[in-house]
């Protein structure tokens, strides 16, 4: 009987003018602190390789050592196959098995020690030929040496090489529709089905005339201050579109369609920006720091960033709960200078949180453009450094934003692990009602991207190509709109305001002193000087 042995593959070059394949009685595989080499054999037996001799290889032939090896026609190397079993020859079986031929009557000699049959005869060198110099396997263990650091297994190099600091070529952006509102050929995207679709063009418009009119009514002296969305609508309200109502956002300050998406009325947005009774911050927030609850929308605040490393411990407490949600936050391209940027990245990173971090580059940071603001490739290169899976998207693509944030959210929940998307637009208007943009960057830039390559258009154009829309339509939802907003001014202004009393309740449950006596402070100054101070506040 015989039992089958698989050995690792090994190559013995013999001489030219003998094909005989021959495998050593000791294999690198059996030896200790010893690996195999990894290669691939050639031959008849296996595809994409050439022989000069018939296609088949000759029978197999026991060596000395037993070892299955192959003799392949016209070949100088024996490979013994990794698949092929090795016969041994036990007592009482040896007539079932073929003699092994007897190397001696071709020149070939033992090796020392009962090794085999190792010393192949050399061929004699011309004159000026040099012997090629056999690399020891030793020096090739020692340069493919693991060592496993604290960080992680590591393999040597003999060269020193520095890691460029950009790669050759920028990371290519997502994108899904044409300027035209044509899908792009073969483009792969989330299907949006037509109610869908409609809704998401409606907060879109809606978005843009809620901007453009709280910035006439700040104009206007009406409210203290305003900060648009203009040219990015699609963010908003297609990243909105993609998540759940169970997901948590922390937003930045540019992201009130998100909102509008969830349910929050135009009504309420008018409310907080006239900080009345009705606002739900109770007046105590500057205009545009939304907020609420019951559509899981963290309260805006205006320190950059600070939201982000907040978001991952909201995340992360809902993957302790195990719930079926995940966390989103937003930030500028401004924002990934903070340092709340990088530690909020690396803790996502190291306790595989699920949150989805959206960066929107709109090219201005207030007045400091972006080719200052960093060196990389943008940001989507800064999540590889932390080890987070990222993309970028075009920004003004709502399919493509949609597809990206839904695909990610996916990620983020069933793999548990945070995503980083960088999504390319442009800040069409003013960083707010306090800064003129015209000083810092030319109007005619400013135009270009406000006329032709306003995502809003784009998106209408490929809605109006699938037959969902039309132009009446179009001027029946831009009216509706218009006067929905100005009826929620005009009550808005008619609600009266908190009382000054509540500036120093809802933080402590028994107002301490130092706060009482800044309260009396207050009321002493409001009775000194009343003409300083509005007078449809109540004292």
């Amino acid at each position: 009987m015989w039992k089958p042995e698989t050995l690792e593959g090994q190559v013995v070059l013999l001489s030219q003018t003998l094909d005989l394949a021959v495998e050593e009685e000791n294999p690198i595989s059996s030896r200790p602190g010893s690996r195999a080499p990894n290669h691939r054999p050639t031959g008849p037996l296996w595809p994409n390789t050439t022989s000069k001799g018939p296609n088949r290889p000759l029978p197999n032939v026991a060596t000395k050592n037993q070892h299955a090896a192959t003799i392949y026609p016209s070949t100088t190397a024996l490979l013994v196959h990794p698949a092929i079993p090795r016969r041994r020859l036990n007592r009482g079986n040896g007539a079932s098995m073929p003699p092994p031929p007897n190397l001696k009557d071709f020149g070939f000699h033992p090796g020392p020690r009962g090794e085999g049959m190792r010393d192949v005869p050399r061929r004699r060198l011309q004159e000026g030929e040099r012997r090629p110099r056999r690399r020891r396997r030793r020096d090739r263990h020692r340069r493919s040496k693991v060592v496993d650091f604290p960080g992680g297994k590591l393999s040597f190099v003999g060269e020193m090489n520095f890691v460029p600091e950009s790669q050759r070529e920028r990371i290519k952006c997502y994108r899904v529709l044409h300027d035209d509102g044509r899908t792009i050929y073969s483009s792969r995207f989330k299907e949006v089905r037509k109610e869908l679709a409609l809704k998401m063009y409606s907060n879109m418009v809606t978005l843009q005339i809620m901007d453009t009119i709280f910035y006439e009514a700040q104009r206007q002296g009406r409210i203290s201050f305003y900060l648009t969305s203009n040219g990015e609508e699609a963010i908003n309200v297609a990243s909105a579109a993609a998540l759940s109502a169970d997901d948590i956002v922390l937003p930045q300050y540019r992201e009130p369609g998100v909102l509008l998406w969830r349910g929050f009325t135009l009504q309420e947005f008018a409310n907080q920006l006239f900080g009345n009774k009705m606002d739900y911050g109770k007046g105590r927030q500057m205009p545009i720091h939304y907020g609420s609850n019951r559509l899981n929308y963290f309260t805006v605040s205006s320190p950059i960033a600070t939201q982000l490393p907040q978001a991952v411990g909201a995340a992360y407490s809902l993957k302790m709960e195990k719930k079926d949600a995940c966390a989103i936050t937003y930030i500028s391209d401004g924002g990934t200078s903070e340092g709340d940027f990088h530690a909020a990245l690396n803790f996502a990173a190291v306790t595989e949180a699920p949150v989805v971090f959206f960066c929107r580059i709109n090219g201005w940071a207030i007045s400091t453009p972006t080719t200052e603001q960093f060196r990389s490739d943008g940001v989507v290169t800064r999540g590889q450094a932390y080890g987070i899976r990222s993309i970028r998207v075009d920004g003004n693509d709502t399919l493509a934003v949609y597809s990206a944030v839904h695909a990610a959210r996916e990620i983020a929940i069933t793999e548990g692990r945070p995503i980083l998307i960088e999504a390319m637009t442009y800040r069409v208007g003013h960083h707010s009602t306090s800064d003129d943009s015209t000083k810092y960057r030319p109007a005619d830039e400013i135009e270009h991207w406000r006329t032709s390559r306003d995502p809003i258009s784009r998106y209408r154009k490929w809605v109006q190509g699938n037959g969902w829309w039309c132009d009446a339509e179009e001027t029946e939802l831009r009216n509706n709109v218009r006067q929905e907003l100005l009826q929620a001014i005009q009550v808005a202004e008619r609600i009266p305001k908190h009382g000054l009393t509540e500036l120093f309740t809802d933080v402590y449950d028994q107002v301490p002193s130092n706060l009482r006596e800044q309260q009396r402070s207050l009321l002493d100054s409001i009775q000194k000087h009343p003409s300083d101070y509005p007078t449809d506040v109540p004292v």
